[in-house]
């Protein structure tokens, strides 16, 4: 049986790099590169070929040699053929010749410059050139954007739209990246009902299966939602074991970690693997234990919605993004100004949901209404999480404080 005076009250700081000195990134898997996006390179990718790989117009207009164009205000040409993007003329252009080409066509052979068609006069066999460009005017060079052998993506970046192109581009139609983690989630406690079952007197239905898992997901990891473990000990340790046998790299349980009679998750853990730590000094989201279970990270969350959720953002995040390999775990942060006084007298650091209002004065923060960790709607008006520091009790109307933003793209500019 474990007591609350075996383990400490970490901060939050330390309770993080507790987890995160047991996660890794996973190993690397080759995907088809529409699979890859927004995940993370496991090796460096290099360029097979120059890009472009020739000379080629960056207009539709007409190729010739810029030195025709020297002798006259308005020199005239004769049109010796065209050439469509995806098809190469054959020959050389001589002197006092132009050829129609078109936006991505390779340059012919003595050609330097393109004008383009709106600075021409088309006269079927002949054209005008009415505004004479300055040579080299309108061609992309072969390897302007990337010479053969160079490295063009590295290991450890994240895949983003511009980055298929590149993979693409090279040729790669697969992107060797960190597999994405398989992270089981259990919900704990006789009270828990099915969605679809018909609320009953003492009976909650099955929140933080789905809002774990839904987190789970939009980080990229795969969820495993394990069934609901009642509060017996053999069902625990089922559910448990199904996690290991269905090869999760993460566990993540919430509820049965606090000091109830019926608490069995740090009990359980304790005897069927062991427990790191047990308490964060942090409001919501206090009881909070991590250990290892059969060598897989298992992270036990509060029971209640909102400090489930907060938990998971703070620890959860950091140790799927790391397992997916990227070198950023947090959430983005701003800076706000509170628009009514705080008052608190636990010693514990609050994260208060809050919404952000644009201000001359740069963000305001205000609570979003009752901060009980039981309101999930709190979190759904949310626009960010206000952060109290452990050793201020009173922080007045106007005081600046870190605010970790739920909403990045909405305050993209603060």
């Amino acid at each position: 049986m474990t007591t609350r005076d075996t383990y400490p009250i970490l901060s939050v700081e330390e309770a993080r790099a507790r987890i995160l000195e047991y996660v890794r990134p996973l190993e690397a898997e080759s995907v088809p590169i529409l699979d890859a996006l927004g995940r993370v390179l496991c090796v460096d990718v290099r360029a097979d070929a120059a890009i472009p790989p020739h000379d080629n117009s960056a207009m539709d207009g007409y190729a010739v040699r810029h030195a025709d164009l020297l002798d006259a205000d308005e020199p005239r040409l004769a049109v010796v053929g065209k050439v469509p993007a995806g098809a190469v003329w054959e020959g050389t252009l001589q002197a006092g010749q132009a050829l129609r080409i078109m936006t991505g066509a390779p340059m012919p052979a003595g050609a330097d410059t393109v004008v383009r068609f709106e600075d021409t006069v088309d006269e079927g066999d002949r054209v005008t050139i009415q505004r004479v460009p300055k040579a080299g005017r309108n061609v992309r060079r072969a390897g302007e954007d990337v010479e053969p052998g160079t490295v063009v993506l590295t290991r450890g970046q994240t895949l983003g739209a511009a980055e298929i192109g590149m993979l693409a581009s090279v040729g790669q139609a697969q992107a060797t990246v960190h597999r994405r983690p398989r992270v089981a989630v259990l919900a704990t406690g006789d009270e828990i009902l099915p969605l679809d079952a018909p609320p009953e007197p003492g009976k909650i239905r099955n929140i933080n299966s789905y809002t774990n898992a839904a987190q789970v997901l939009a980080l990229g990891g795969e969820p495993l939602v394990l069934e609901v473990a009642s509060d017996r000990e053999d069902s625990l340790v089922a559910r448990l074991q199904s996690a290991v046998e269905q090869r999760a790299d993460l566990i993540v349980t919430s509820g049965g970690v606090s000091v109830g009679d019926f608490d069995l998750v740090k009990q359980v853990l304790a005897s069927e693997g062991n427990i790191n730590f047990w308490w964060v000094n942090m409001k919501p989201g206090k009881p909070m234990a991590f250990g290892l279970l059969k060598g897989i990270p298992l992270l036990a969350l509060p029971g209640n919605p909102v400090a489930a959720m907060l938990s998971f953002m703070l620890f959860g995040r950091p140790a799927v993004r790391k397992m997916l390999g990227y070198r950023q775990w947090g959430l983005p942060q701003a800076r706000a100004r509170l628009a009514e006084a705080i008052e608190r007298k636990d010693g514990r650091r609050h994260y208060l949901r809050v919404h952000l209002d644009e201000t001359g004065d740069g963000l305001s923060a205000r609570l979003t209404g009752d901060q009980g960790s039981g309101i999930l709607t709190s979190l759904i008006v949310a626009d960010g999480l206000a952060v109290i520091p452990e050793d201020r009790d009173h922080l007045p109307a106007g005081e600046v404080v870190d605010v970790i933003l739920l909403r990045p793209e909405e305050f993209w500019s603060a």
